[in-house]
Order: structure tokens, then sequence, then C-alpha cells
């Protein structure tokens, strides 16, 4: 997984925020983060939703996996993180999306990208809905 991500934020970084393959065409967004337990840097690729404004929805899916993401964790014990949206840096804090919220911003996701439907078919756990908001 660490080349995967390796190279599409690669891609990313050169193309202004545009990656081709698997997900060419979404918006992507790259999430800086601090490891909970490591206290490592960590950069990770994710497709996002615009919101209102400048805040954007991110999505822990894990890709089905029946845990959250590193990221996730990563976000909810330090919450103010730096993105990069195109060839913008922005700090932003983040916040677990709840209720009719979640719902809302979670079923839009998976009208716009079906994946994420299969995403949730494949766990029994609620994939959490992440807004990123600006500080």
């Amino acid at each position: 997984m660490d080349d995967f991500n390796a190279r599409i934020i690669e891609e990313f970084r050169a193309n202004e925020g545009r990656v081709g393959g698997p997900f060419e065409g979404a918006p992507m967004i790259l999430v800086h983060t601090v490891g909970a337990r490591s206290g490592q840097p960590r950069v990770n690729p994710l497709v996002y939703q615009p919101l209102d404004g400048e805040r954007v929805a991110i999505f822990a899916s894990a890709a089905g996996a029946d845990h959250h993401p590193a990221w996730f964790h990563n976000l909810v014990a330090t919450p103010e993180v730096e993105v990069e949206v195109g060839t913008d840096v922005r700090t932003v804090r983040a916040r677990v999306a709840e209720g009719d919220e979640r719902e809302r911003i979670w079923e839009a996701q998976k009208a716009a990208a079906p994946g994420f439907a299969d995403y949730e078919a494949k766990t029994d756990r609620t994939i959490p809905v992440v807004v990123l908001e600006p500080t």
C-alpha cells in the first residue's frame, strides 16, 4: 500500500491535484496527519466530496475492511491538519459527522461514486464520514 500511495501522491503533485488510473476524474486530496502512536508524519491520498465553501468530506472506508484506516485514528487523535487540494495547502480541523449530516453526505457519496456502496456492503461497521473545515 505504501508504494501505491507514494505513486498517487507523486502523480497528484506533478499534475496539480489530478491523478489517473482508478481515481481518474475523482476529486483527490492529500491529508497530512501525525501517527497517533508513532508521532511520525503521514500523507494519505483520499477521494473527497466538496461541501459548501471550503469544507470537504472524506470517508474512512478502508475499501470495506472491517477496521478503520490508520489515518482516521490519527485524525481523531490530532484533528488539526494540513491538506493539499490541487496546488493549495490549507489548515483544516477534522470532525466526524453524525446523524442526519452523516447520512446526507454518505448517500451523496455513494450516488456520485458507487464503489463506496460496495465498500459499505463488505463490512458490518459504519464507515465514518469526516468533515474537514477551514481553521
